[in-house]
């Protein structure tokens, strides 16, 4: 089954949700289910090792104040989270361009066809 072509308006707001909401997800809505499936993988791993990250720092910070326990640099956790997060943002700006270029390339092939003559 032929896929239709995208339209610019349906590229621009991929483009838009894959920079600016969930990287991946905008890769989904357009038919890139592998690389957006990798994406949304990643950025979710991202985000979850950033949350666990959060929680252990606030732990930590309890623990001081209700008693003696030892804080232990949990750092690592968090830019590991960003650095996944961050290379999932940067695989979803790839496949956007990507995206704007199948556009592009689309609309020219498109002018470049013969139209039909106009019916009387």
């Amino acid at each position: 089954m032929a896929q239709k072509p995208l339209s610019s308006a349906m590229a621009r707001n991929a483009v838009l949700i894959n920079q600016f909401a969930t990287p991946g997800l905008g890769s989904v809505l357009v038919g890139r289910y592998v690389s957006g499936t990798g994406q949304l993988l990643l950025a979710v791993t991202g985000f979850s090792l950033f949350v666990l990250w959060f929680i252990a720092i606030l732990r930590q910070f309890y623990g001081q104040i209700q008693g003696d326990i030892e804080v232990k640099s949990v750092a690592w956790i968090g830019w590991t989270g960003l650095a996944i997060f961050a290379a999932s943002w940067c695989w979803a700006l790839i496949t956007s361009i990507s995206i704007m270029r199948e556009v592009k390339r689309n609309h020219a092939t498109l002018l470049t066809q013969p139209q039909p003559p106009p019916l009387p």
